[in-house]
């Protein structure tokens, strides 16, 4: 067969279907004309063609035409059918593996072009290396050419893809390769193949790393650092100051964190916020100028023998729908690279819907929103126009640093720029706190929302996402712009803070308020508050208003609770050999009956001059109901959680008990939530 028809032939072949008799058998007819080229070798005397000596090419020279000539047609004949086995044997190898990676790398991998040129010497040549290349298809082999794949891989750098680049050959094809390439310049364009991407076989192909297009961050949640209120003795220190706080944010990160078997940061623990997160039936108000009442009861504690626990609730006045004040409100929302995670800027956007289905149709709402730099996308816009505003909320979308000052320098200029002076002026933080762009640190951000407090805007900070929250930054813009704080962990938290609870969320009633209680040391020797650390305030804070305090929306209700020692009873700490005595109440005197004094100081949402509130405490003030018992539980909680040693040898048990005693109709699930996270906690611990 002449080289044109050889070439016509291969041109035309088409690759037959994967199939291992056919592998076996076309392997076998190359092994059998390889032994007869073999054989053949073997009767040429003193070497081969090439290398035979020179007497011996001169024999050959002079041997008959015809003979040589039939000798050539078989060589060219055994040429032809053993390059066919090969491209037989490597398309039937090569589609097998292209299967393995699929229809589509099949068809890329097709054969195009065959070119064959070379002499009877290169074809044996090329016969040896089938052979050999046959026999280390064997598994052990196999295994030794995945190692050294895997070397090459890594030496090149090569992506991890499933389609390797073009051209890439295995060590194994390598070989084959460099063994044509040993024949000779004859041999030099033995097979070429064009444009045949190749797909490495199943047992090399590195699989590719998943991809998380989210951010992920570990281990830069930041809480303030505090450390739990300390036993007081009365005698040296009978007075006690702090601002309420009617944030709920560590409830919501303490529940998240206990839901993935987790006990949570001691510092991410304010019990007062796990106290408070709860809703209370305290008795309401009688009329809105004066927009809350204290109550106060007087337990046992069922942590400590022979002490009691003092109870102060506050239920602030409720705004009913006819009566709503308009509302202007801006949405400043981080959409920073930090804030691409489902559980961060797509919540963001579902809550600020949430909210925004609380809102009347003449209230206006604008966002504005900050990451390398800050920028409104939506100008004051009522909330008849409600697509509008949708969209926008929309096309937010998260990339680039966080520069959280000049996004708040924004968000006022919007509300300022819209003040209703009869309405609510608010912003709306959306963030994880990472502010790293400007100005970022705390003590300058806090500079610059006192300032901002003073254009009677008030300010709600939303918190997102876990890994990488700045829940110090939050308590802070909350506590000094006359806001609020809470944490979103699920869509329910977001309807339970914007839906259920819109009023208390959107109106104050109330700024400023701050509680004072003065102890009666005759009848009271130790004292200590439970919860309210970063609340704390001076004595002399009480009746100064250019002191900050927190503010209550309507409808909130507010609970503190302090834990006193009674005169003649045991206490922690032992009394001052040099403190003045003082004469002992007389029986049926003024004051006889009075474990302390309360007082409480608030301004209206309008007005900078402070009322006051006064009520004394008396000794059996009150009587225990669910909602005291209820608070107890929670208080003890919270306790356990912060590792606190005043509770004695209070358990996880003693609170399911309490709380299960106290749960009531629990309309909304969230006692029974609450009783499901201690026993998480109890395991988590047990761990």
């Amino acid at each position: 067969m002449d080289e044109a028809k050889l070439k016509k032939i291969l041109e035309n072949i088409e690759a037959p279907a994967p199939d291992e008799n056919a592998r076996k058998t076309a392997v076998n007819l190359a092994v059998a004309e390889f032994k007869s080229l073999e054989n053949q070798r073997k009767n040429t005397p003193q070497g081969n063609s090439i290398w035979a000596r020179l007497t011996n090419k001169t024999t050959q020279t002079r041997s008959n035409p015809m003979q040589q000539k039939s000798k050539q047609r078989l060589m060219y004949g055994g040429m032809a059918t053993a390059m066919a086995v090969i491209l037989i044997v490597g398309i039937t190898t090569q589609q097998t593996m292209v299967n393995t990676v699929g229809h589509d790398a099949m068809q890329a991998a097709k054969l195009k072009k065959i070119t064959f040129e070379t002499d009877g010497d290169a074809a044996a040549i090329a016969m040896d290396s089938l052979a050999e290349a046959t026999e280390e298809s064997s598994p052990a082999y196999v295994a030794s050419i995945q190692e050294s794949n895997e070397a090459e891989t890594t030496a090149s750098a090569a992506p991890t893809s499933m389609a390797a680049p073009v051209g890439r050959l295995t060590a194994n094809q390598a070989k084959v390769s460099r063994s044509f390439a040993g024949a000779g310049a004859d041999a030099s364009r033995m097979m070429m193949v064009e444009s045949m991407p190749y797909a490495p076989p199943p047992h090399v192909v590195p699989l590719p790393e998943p991809i998380n297009p989210y951010y992920q961050e570990e281990g830069r949640d930041k809480f303030q650092d505090f450390k739990p209120s300390p036993v007081k003795l009365v005698a040296d220190e009978p007075v006690s100051t702090f601002s309420i706080d009617v944030d709920t944010a560590s409830y919501s990160l303490v529940r998240r964190e206990l839901n993935n078997g987790i006990i949570p940061n001691p510092d991410a623990v304010r019990i007062e916020e796990l106290v408070n997160y709860f809703d209370y039936n305290y008795p309401l108000p009688e009329t809105r100028e004066q927009p809350f009442k204290p109550t106060v009861t007087v337990t046992d504690s069922p942590w400590s023998k022979d002490k009691k626990l003092v109870h102060i609730g506050i239920k602030g006045f409720d705004v009913q729908t006819d009566s709503k004040p308009h509302s202007n409100l801006v949405f400043l929302v981080d959409v920073s690279g930090s804030m691409n995670s489902p559980d961060k800027l797509p919540l963001v956007k579902s809550s600020l819907k949430m909210l925004l289905d609380t809102l009347q149709p003449n209230d206006t709402v604008a966002l504005t929103v900050y990451a390398g730099s800050a920028g409104t996308v939506l100008e004051p816009t009522k909330v008849s126009d409600k697509q509008t505003i949708l969209n926008a909320i929309d096309n937010l979308n998260a990339g680039g640093s966080t520069a959280g000052a000049a996004g708040i320098e924004e968000a006022y200029r919007l509300a300022e720029k819209h003040f209703d002076k009869e309405g609510v002026n608010r912003v709306f933080i959306a963030t994880d706190g990472d502010f790293n762009v400007g100005v970022s640190s705390d003590e300058d951000l806090k500079t610059i929302i006192e300032k901002k407090r003073e254009s009677g805007i008030f300010l709600s900070v939303l918190g997102f996402g876990l890994g990488n929250l700045n829940d110090s930054l939050m308590q802070t813009l909350a506590q000094n712009g006359n806001g609020t704080a809470a944490y979103i962990d699920t869509i329910n938290e977001a309807r339970k803070v914007l839906v259920e609870e819109a009023s208390s969320t959107l109106f104050p009633i109330a700024k400023d308020v701050k509680i004072q209680v003065e102890f009666n040391p005759e009848l009271v020797q130790e004292y200590r508050l439970i919860g309210y650390e970063t609340r704390a305030l001076n004595r002399e804070d009480f009746n100064n208003d250019k002191i900050d305090a927190g503010d209550i929306g309507a409808g909130h209700t507010v609970t503190a609770i302090y834990e006193i020692t009674p005169a003649g009873v045991k206490g922690s700490v032992d009394p001052s050999r040099y403190a003045a005595k003082k004469e002992a109440v007389k029986p049926g005197s003024e004051f006889s009956n009075e474990l302390g004094f309360l007082k409480m100081r608030y301004k209206l949402p309008h007005e900078n001059e402070s009322k006051l509130i006064s009520t004394p405490i008396p000794v059996d003030a009150g009587a225990p109901n669910a909602d005291i018992t209820w608070a107890t539980a929670v208080a003890g909680f919270g306790q356990l959680l912060k590792g606190d040693t005043h509770i004695g040898n209070f358990t996880y048990d003693d609170v399911i008990k309490m709380a299960n005693e106290a749960k009531g109709a629990d309309e909304f699930g969230q006692r029974a939530e609450f009783i499901n996270l201690v026993r998480n906690a109890k395991v988590a611990a047990g761990k």
